[in-house]
């Protein structure tokens, strides 16, 4: 069941919630609301969607909000300060998962963070919520949300939902509490050479130059890479004459990747999560952008990151590197990391 017309009333709906919340619970040992995001996708995207989450969370102080997302981000859903428990939920390829374990009684509330339906629709009505929050889609015309925008950035796109249902949101909300853990590298130029898809990876013998060259200026230098990237690694590594003690593949732990983030002196990368965690970290970046614009997955405007891109957009799922991010130089990514740290050849 989705939320009757007219729920989208911006200050009448905010005002219920406010009193909802102001008001005493007389059945305090009841279990409390539940609220069930469902955003099944990779890092990058849950770190893009933590202003919308902790938006939901000042607008439901009572619920339980329930995070549907891989299992394996519990660690990132539990940084972001909003999140009470993650209940697992992926499929390949970033589609709709087929179904969610979801038990006891239907969502009180049901919030569509993951795309514009209608699979993903449908996945959360089957659980019949109370209400749904959801852009609309001429497909489930039950869904009587705001339109999506497909050239909005994903940061603004969810908060322009929220937004429309009377939830105030701020898509620069972007940043994470400093890790406990300590960097196993700290003040080191992190380079990170994977990305979700072949189209998305520069190649990995100009990562291999730009190690050396910074190297060359006095710069400690690591490379990491996801659970399945231990080649790409190998590879980077190889070429640049990195010791085994800078070299961090197979997937750090999220907690020791957070940290060694935070303390970097610069973060370089495709358009993948960790850019994203630089982000929220604060920690300085250079992002490689291609086929995808920064325009809709880029940081936000700060003087710690630096964007690089030529276009035009492709083919983000593409085999091979795209002709976008071949535009990119070696001297680019240097320049760009001089500009953010100031040092130079000798």
């Amino acid at each position: 069941m989705t939320h009757p017309k007219g729920r989208t009333a911006g200050a009448d709906t905010q005002a219920a919630r406010q009193a909802a919340a102001m008001t005493p619970d007389p059945a305090s040992a009841a279990p409390p609301p539940r609220l069930l995001v469902l955003r099944a996708l990779g890092l990058g995207d849950l770190l893009a969607g933590v202003p919308a989450l902790r938006a939901l969370r000042r607008a439901y102080p009572r619920h339980e909000l329930v995070l549907a997302a891989p299992a394996e981000l519990a660690p990132v859903a539990e940084a972001t300060g909003a999140v009470d428990r993650l209940l697992p939920a992926a499929a390949p390829g970033r589609a709709v998962p087929r179904s969610l374990d979801w038990s006891g009684p239907p969502p009180d509330v049901a919030v569509d963070l993951h795309g514009n339906g209608p699979p993903s629709h449908r996945l959360l009505m089957d659980l019949r919520p109370l209400e749904l929050l959801a852009f609309a889609h001429p497909d489930t015309p039950e869904v009587d949300g705001p339109p999506w925008r497909a050239e909005e950035h994903e940061r603004d796109r969810w908060c322009r939902l929220l937004r429309a249902y009377g939830i105030d949101a701020e898509p620069g909300d972007v940043h994470l509490a400093r890790p406990r853990t300590a960097s196993p590298a700290p003040g080191a130029v992190v380079l990170h050479p994977g990305a979700g898809s072949p189209a998305r990876c520069w190649p990995v013998e100009r990562y291999a130059a730009v190690a050396t060259e910074l190297r060359a200026r006095g710069l400690r230098v690591v490379v990491t890479g996801g659970a399945d990237e231990g080649d790409l690694v190998a590879r980077l590594a190889k070429q640049a004459g990195l010791p085994d003690t800078d070299v961090f593949g197979g997937g750090l732990p999220f907690g020791r990747l957070a940290a060694l983030v935070a303390d970097a002196r610069v973060v370089i990368s495709g358009d993948t999560g960790i850019a994203h965690l630089a982000v929220a970290h604060a920690a300085r970046s250079v992002t490689l952008f291609g086929p995808v614009a920064p325009s809709r997955w880029g940081p936000p405007p700060d003087p710690r990151h630096r964007a690089l891109w030529y276009g035009p957009e492709g083919d983000p799922h593409g085999r091979r590197t795209d002709p976008a991010l071949l535009r990119i130089t070696v001297d680019d990514v240097l320049d760009a990391v001089t500009a953010l740290t100031g040092i130079q050849h000798p």
